[in-house]
């Protein structure tokens, strides 16, 4: 069973050793990073990565990779077999990823390995994107929804009022589901580009499609009763979590603005 676990990287650093583990770089860098597949190769939509982030890694994968198995992970954020705490070194972490060996156990019982859900506690999926970003994307999407995939739109409904999600654009699953849910997520993500005007969002914000597309993993798989395990994600660089819990903290105050 080959397996292709797709690094999504734009800076030439550290990979895991397992060779399941296939580095992919993205962005409009010049230097093609040794060892590395590109985006822009193959049949691709690489032009779009500032908009839909590491999408533009998953529709390589889609269109190009013909492995058994096949995932999307990030170089700084990949699946682990144990958590780690926030005071172990990058280097411990190592020993924690997933390996091709147990990756098989758990496909032998489950359709798809996705990150431990993200708690949002104190707010809905929906309220938490809005203090972060434009509304605007995910009410064109449930109009395509609606209008395209009536089936989902409930489901979807449910999802954005529910205080769990499982974010981070990660999957590994095998390959007739991969490519079937992709081929699902870019024929509605791209009906919503055809409507939606960026224009004048901010660089952070035209990331739009990458931030919809989180949302929408688990509205494909509740409506397609996939059968899914949590992994706990490992964090390959040093985490500022002061910052990013003040943003998050002035954000739910009205305090940043989204731009």
């Amino acid at each position: 069973m080959k397996k292709s676990v797709f690094v999504v990287s734009h800076k030439n650093v550290a990979m895991p050793k397992d060779d399941m583990y296939v580095p992919i770089q993205v962005g409009q860098s010049d230097e093609n990073f040794l060892g590395y597949i590109r985006d822009n190769t193959g049949e691709n939509i690489a032009s779009k990565n500032p908009n839909y982030c590491e999408l533009t890694a998953q529709y390589w994968a889609w269109k190009n990779s013909k492995a058994d198995v096949k995932g999307l992970v990030h170089y700084r954020r990949l699946f682990g077999t144990r958590s780690s705490s926030i005071f172990t070194s990058v280097e411990a972490r190592y020993k924690h990823v997933l390996d091709s060996a147990t990756l098989e156990k758990l496909l032998s019982s489950y359709d798809m390995i996705v990150p431990k859900a993200h708690n949002y506690y104190i707010e809905t999926a929906y309220e938490h994107y809005k203090h972060a970003h434009h509304t605007e994307g995910l009410k064109i999407t449930r109009e395509i929804l609606r209008s395209d995939y009536p089936s989902y739109l409930k489901k979807y409904d449910e999802i954005l009022n529910r205080r769990k999600s499982h974010l981070l654009n990660m999957m590994i699953t095998r390959k007739e589901l991969f490519d079937n849910y992709s081929e699902w997520l870019f024929d509605v993500l791209g009906k919503v580009e055809k409507r939606l005007d960026i224009s004048n969002y901010s660089v952070s914000e035209a990331r739009v499609f990458g931030y919809i597309s989180e949302l929408l993993l688990d509205v494909w798989i509740e409506c397609n009763s996939v059968n899914y395990v949590e992994l706990p994600v490992l964090y390959m660089e040093k985490q500022n979590y002061f910052k990013r819990y003040t943003v998050n903290l002035a954000r739910k105050l009205g305090l940043l603005q989204v731009k």
